[in-house]
């Protein structure tokens, strides 16, 4: 019996030819996936025909933006071009879900030609205007094929309106441009908005660093978004095996409309989408930190066992939660053993100590690399990059003299890393891991051959091409497995990790909790711009807390604006504790104990959003941002900052709390400043005076009792 009948006929008899599940029904000829926020009606091919889009739009209201017919996807294999316009048989469909209250269905498709079967998978979630979608390319033929050029979504937009007066929010949501667009490794989410229709579309890219690729009006008249294109400078490429299956990264959409500017979706959809269901691992995270302290600046690698000792006491005293050991701990990199030199007795004394103190401790490592003069790389030189010409090469910096080499994830590298790791986490009870140093591509070298693996040797890819995908998928294995035996364990997956300049993005927030994202060194007020610039910047749509960014030093002299300026993404300080005051510790502990009563009251570090009436941080103007509880609406904080600003007062409005319940902003000493109820604070507000011209304050938001 042909397959669509039989399918068709089990329909009939189990549910009156409907096959329905909550956010997913079926018939012969059409899909319908509505949450009762979204719906989108997929064209099913009956014995033969195209898989098209035919609507997607909110369920209320008009929405303008995309044809009858949209492409939905399209791909190449082995130089060929499949879409949903080319001819697919039907094969079945079945309801699908997640395990972050994903629901909806997967439908199942083979190619004319026989040679693939394609799974298309689609799941919407409870409230949200979101659509999640990935695709499964199975290789049907006897031989290996290449799988490129990857749409996940390729939507066909309506006429001269949309390409014309639509903004594009490119790089994070945050930068604002008009007409074609071809996105780059910051675009992990891009949003589409038309102001005169009130309507737009959110474009979220779950491919890992520079794999990723969402287009906007580029070649033609669509929107796509999937993984890099062959012709590109990291051009994605994926040999599947015969009888073999891959899986796309997802990516997910939302329509909507009804906001005159994109950031209302930026700040509310968005954010509950990716903190309630994208599977990120702060999420997860059963505690989360408040207050961070790293050894970096000013010390580097001169460290030792007795100096570590003091900066952790100091660092203790001033109220700090988590102290990181950086570079210099180890022998060499590869090994990693302890430098006896430095630290005799071992590091678990040492993390011993760090515990007593009541801090968790941390420590560096780079994930990747190996000194030409380890063990490891005499022992197994097969686990190591080689560069086009086939020697070994460093892929983080370029350095002919440099004795680091880079490894191979696609090797036996990936079990000898993690073994090493979870000795020092399950042994000597690390609790905090900051992983650095290029692992697919670097920051700092910007010639694209400089990258990835050119081996042939490596089971787990065949060419270099392929190398990107598979060594950014190995690292997150190793992530997981992590995970998996220290479930509450911190990884701080550094934008050098990540292979760019201040790079974050889905991909490391479902395997990571943090992203070290940069090395600002700044005494003065430009290194707190820069802080709450990068923060500003990369959220909402990245989460706040994962945002580590570097190098504020503890014993600067505006060290208080340092504190006040990372409390809108995660404070971490460096610097030498020791130089402080008794004053200076007794305001340290103050800051620490605020910090964490906010966590422990509103659960801040699981929030952001930008403060109404403010931008993006500069010279000459006021910023600020928002941490409030949107779920239970009980309060939560704001920062409030001058920054070269004629203007000595400001009006603050506050979004997002329960209109119909009064509260207080308080200022970190406890002076009420304002006592309103949620409708007044987002409507009036109340009026703040910063008389120093660059300054800012921290207030607690809390319901009047």
């Amino acid at each position: 019996m042909n397959r669509f009948l039989f399918v068709l006929m089990i329909g009939i008899l189990t549910s009156g030819f409907v096959v329905s599940a909550p956010y997913a029904k079926w018939t012969a000829t059409e899909l319908t996936l509505n949450n009762g926020i979204v719906e989108r009606i997929i064209q099913l091919p009956t014995t033969e025909g195209n898989f098209l889009t035919t609507s997607y739009k909110p369920v209320e209201g008009e929405f303008k933006y995309f044809q009858p017919t949209n492409t939905d996807f399209q791909f190449e294999l082995n130089g060929i071009t499949y879409s949903g316009k080319s001819d697919w048989s039907f094969v079945s469909v079945k309801a699908i879900t997640d395990s972050h209250q994903g629901d909806g269905a997967a439908v199942t498709l083979r190619s004319q030609d026989k040679k693939i079967e394609v799974v298309l998978k689609f799941l919407l979630y409870p409230n949200l205007p979101v659509i999640r979608k990935s695709l499964v390319v199975k290789n049907l033929i006897s031989t290996d094929v290449a799988l490129e050029s990857v749409d996940v979504e390729k939507f066909n937009v309506t006429g001269y309106y949309v390409t014309t007066f639509s903004w594009i929010y490119s790089d994070y949501g945050r930068r604002c441009s008009i007409g074609p667009y071809q996105g780059n490794m910051q675009d992990a989410l891009v949003i589409v908005h038309n102001m005169d229709w009130k309507a737009g579309i959110v474009i979220g890219n779950e491919a890992s660093g520079v794999m990723k690729r969402t287009s906007i009006f580029w070649d033609a008249p669509d929107i796509t978004s999937g993984l890099t294109y062959k012709d590109q400078r990291f051009p994605f490429r994926k040999w599947i095996k015969p009888n073999e299956s891959f899986e796309t990264p997802q990516v997910f959409t939302m329509v909507y409309n009804n906001h005159k500017d994109a950031k209302e979706i930026l700040n509310t959809a968005v954010p509950d989408f990716i903190r309630k269901h994208l599977g990120i691992r702060l999420s997860e995270l059963q505690e989360k930190p408040t207050f961070v302290y790293n050894t970096w600046h000013p010390f580097g690698k001169k460290i030792d066992e007795k100096l570590i000792m003091e900066l952790a006491k100091a660092a203790a005293d001033a109220g700090m939660k988590e102290f990181v050991i950086d570079d210099g701990w180890q022998d060499n990199y590869g090994d990693w053993g302890i430098d006896k030199t430095k630290f005799p007795n071992g590091l678990k004394p040492v993390f011993d100590y760090i515990k007593s103190l009541g801090m968790k401790p941390g420590l560096w490592v780079s994930v990747g690399s190996a000194s030409s003069a380890s063990k490891v790389y005499h022992e197994h030189p097969e686990w190591f990059v080689h560069d086009k010409n086939g020697n070994f090469a460093n892929l983080h910096i370029d350095n002919a003299n440099d004795e680091i080499r880079s490894a191979c994830y696609s090797t036996g590298w990936k079990d000898y890393i993690k073994n090493i790791l979870l000795k020092l986490a399950l042994d000597y009870g690390l609790e905090y891991l900051k992983l650095d140093f290029a692992v697919v591509t670097s920051a700092y070298r910007f010639n694209p051959e400089n990258s990835g693996c050119y081996s042939t040797e490596h089971a787990g890819h065949k060419d270099h091409n392929e190398s990107l995908f598979v060594n950014y998928e190995r690292m997150w294995e190793l992530f997981d497995e992590l995970h998996a035996a220290k479930p509450n364990l911190f990884i701080d997956c550094t934008f050098e990790a990540m292979g760019g300049l201040q790079l974050i993005d889905y991909a490391m927030l479902k395997h990571a909790e943090g992203n070290w994202l940069s090395n600002f060194y700044g005494p003065d007020d430009l290194g707190d711009l820069r802080i709450r610039n990068m923060a500003w910047w990369r959220s909402p749509a990245m989460s706040a807390t994962a945002l580590v960014i570097g190098n504020p030093r503890m014993d600067d002299k505006l060290w208080e604006t340092h504190i006040k300026s990372l409390a809108g993404a995660l404070p971490i300080m460096l610097g030498d504790p020791r130089k402080l005051s008794t004053v200076d510790f007794a305001k340290y502990r103050k800051y620490a104990d605020w910090l964490q009563s906010m966590q422990t009251r509103y659960d801040i570090m699981s929030y952001r959003q930008d403060l109404p009436g403010f931008g993006e941080p500069m010279e000459g103007n006021w910023d600020g941002f928002q941490r409030i509880n949107t779920e239970s609406k009980t309060g939560g904080i704001i920062g409030v900052f001058r920054h070269g600003a004629v203007e000595t007062k400001r009006n603050i409005t506050i979004n997002y709390l329960d209109p119909a319940k009064n509260y207080k902003v308080k200022t970190l000493a406890g002076k009420v400043v304002a006592e309103l109820s949620g409708d007044k604070l987002s409507t009036k507000g109340f009026e703040i005076k910063l008389p120093d011209l660059y300054s800012g304050e921290l207030f607690e938001i809390s319901i009047k009792k």
